[in-house]
């Protein structure tokens, strides 16, 4: 059996009409990028959660964090309105319209699972997460400590060094005397014996 003639052609043109739609429907919906999805922090640090969407509505940016604490909602909001910030995370946290959540002054208390949910009105919806790690200052702290009783070890032997000398020259001075002494006496004996 032979196909029609222009059925492929047709067949064709389906396909690119369906890629088309496809592509179409993608676009519409919410896209979501997560450029850093693990950081590593320090104690008293600020870290940026940073992430991009695309959407072609307003959409709400939701924040959550997975901790050993539990599952916390920290912040939500639409760009360009006010953040509803929880009460943990009030005067902690910073917004931005791109949806991105920079987190001021963490602790070992804030390291977790960090996930961005960004809902379209329309129902379109992507997630992402972020891993932040904290670590306290121990090998900083450690390091400045060796250093301390390094240069505590350095003077404590300089100052000994000193009291060793000084108990030197006390000797010297001290014998010195006794045979100046000890001197001076047998001739004051020979001059009593003489007379």
């Amino acid at each position: 059996m032979r196909p029609l003639p222009g059925s492929r052609g047709t067949a064709l043109a389906l396909l690119a009409v369906g890629l088309s739609a496809a592509r179409c429907l993608q676009s519409q919906g919410v896209s979501l990028f997560v450029p850093q999805p693990a950081i590593n922090a320090t104690v008293d640090e600020d870290v940026l959660l940073s992430v991009a969407y695309s959407c072609p509505g307003v959409p709400t940016v939701e924040w959550r964090v997975t901790s050993s604490w539990g599952v916390h909602k920290i912040v939500e909001w639409e760009p360009g309105s006010r953040a509803n910030v929880s009460r943990s995370h009030r005067d902690r946290v910073c917004t931005f319209d791109n949806g991105s959540l920079q987190l001021l002054r963490v602790g070992v208390r804030d390291a977790g699972y960090y996930v961005v949910t960004v809902t379209e009105h329309r129902g379109g919806r992507q997630l992402g997460t972020v891993v932040l790690r904290v670590s306290e200052l121990l090998h900083e702290d450690l390091h400045f400590v060796a250093v301390l009783l390094a240069l505590l070890a350095a003077v404590a032997a300089v100052l000994t060094s000193l009291l060793w000398i000084c108990n030197k020259c006390a000797y010297k001075v001290q014998s010195g005397r006794h045979k100046l002494q000890d001197s001076t006496a047998e001739e004051i004996e020979l001059q009593e014996v003489e007379c």
